[in-house]
């Protein structure tokens, strides 16, 4: 499976998890891919920089260069989408209206808690929104592939990073397994890929509690 495919499947199924009426905020990276799989759901998706209402990536032809997300990239906009400052955009974050916030993550630890925003002796990425986020969001979603880049796997005993905050995630869900979290039990909800309980055990070394869908 290519980076595209892996990438797209794990946002496929952060769009399952939500629904109706949901106030959603989307970070950078993986989560940004969410937007293109919520058809049929009327999700209302946020940007910090000052917007309700984001649509999926432009084609070419509907790209515009006044519409970007918190990210950067190019975004569409749904019909009744809604401007405003940043300062309204963060009082939305703080004050608890964010229904769910996906968040791309670099480590995550068994008590649920993540870093996503720097890494130690590289360029500082920038805390961007994330600290608001896991602070402010009623429900906060993973998404990540399991592995790093150096093969290293991001679910770890203890982060190395630094953390986003104290908050423990409801949710990460990577290519192989959908996972949560309970008194510093790694819990695996549910398998996506053909990985089996004793792969993921002997890849992340370290106990999982099976509560798995097949």
């Amino acid at each position: 499976m290519s980076k595209l495919d892996v990438r797209a499947k794990i946002a496929k199924r952060i769009a399952e998890e939500l629904e109706d009426g949901q106030v959603v905020n989307l970070g950078v990276g993986i989560p940004t891919l969410v937007a293109s799989f919520i058809e049929g759901k009327q999700v209302f998706l946020q940007s910090e920089n000052g917007l309700v209402g984001m649509g999926p990536p432009p084609s070419e032809e509907e790209l515009d260069i006044d519409l970007i997300s918190a990210g950067k990239e190019p975004i569409t906009i749904t019909n009744g989408a809604s401007f405003f400052s940043s300062a309204d955009s963060f009082a939305m974050i703080r004050g608890g209206h964010i229904d769910v916030a996906v968040l791309g993550i670099l480590q995550v630890d068994v008590n649920g808690e993540i870093a996503n925003w720097a890494v130690p002796g590289q360029p500082i990425l920038g805390v961007g929104g994330a600290m608001d986020l896991v602070v402010g969001a009623k429900k906060v979603i993973g998404a990540a592939t399991l592995l790093a880049k150096d093969g290293q796997a991001k679910i770890v005993k203890q982060l190395t990073y630094p953390t986003s905050g104290v908050r423990q995630i409801d949710l990460l869900v990577t290519e192989y397994a959908v996972f949560s979290f309970e008194n510093r039990e790694v819990i695996v909800k549910e398998l996506l890929g053909h990985l089996t309980m004793e792969d993921l055990q002997q890849l992340l070394g370290i106990p999982l509690r099976q509560e798995v869908t097949l």
